[in-house]
């Protein structure tokens, strides 16, 4: 088994689901840290769900989290898992620029 520690940095700019981080089909992610940032005078939304592959569901991490203007968030208080296959999605309300940067250890 090895364990390699990474950063995934992703721009949003549709209101489209979009997948951010999938497991390996061997693979297990401890995600660490979530930090949503929105560079924008706007205040969209935004949402992650994780597919959960070993029974086909979808489940709602964040529901709509108000972005305030040119502000950032952190939006795990605990570890999040990903097992082999698992999707990570988010969706943001606008077409707004919002960055998300995920800090996460991934075993293989």
């Amino acid at each position: 088994m090895a364990n390699s520690y990474k950063f995934l940095g992703v721009t949003l700019s549709t209101q489209t689901e979009t997948s951010i981080l999938t497991a390996g089909t061997k693979d297990t992610i401890i995600i660490k840290s979530i930090k949503v940032t929105n560079n924008t005078g706007n205040t969209p939304t935004i949402s992650f769900d994780v597919l959960d592959s070993s029974n086909s569901v979808e489940a709602t991490i964040l529901n709509t989290q108000s972005l305030t203007a040119n502000s950032s968030v952190e939006i795990l208080t605990m570890p999040l898992v990903l097992e082999s296959s698992d999707i990570l999605k988010a969706t943001v309300s606008t077409n707004d620029n919002v960055n998300i940067g995920i800090s996460y250890l991934n075993i293989t």
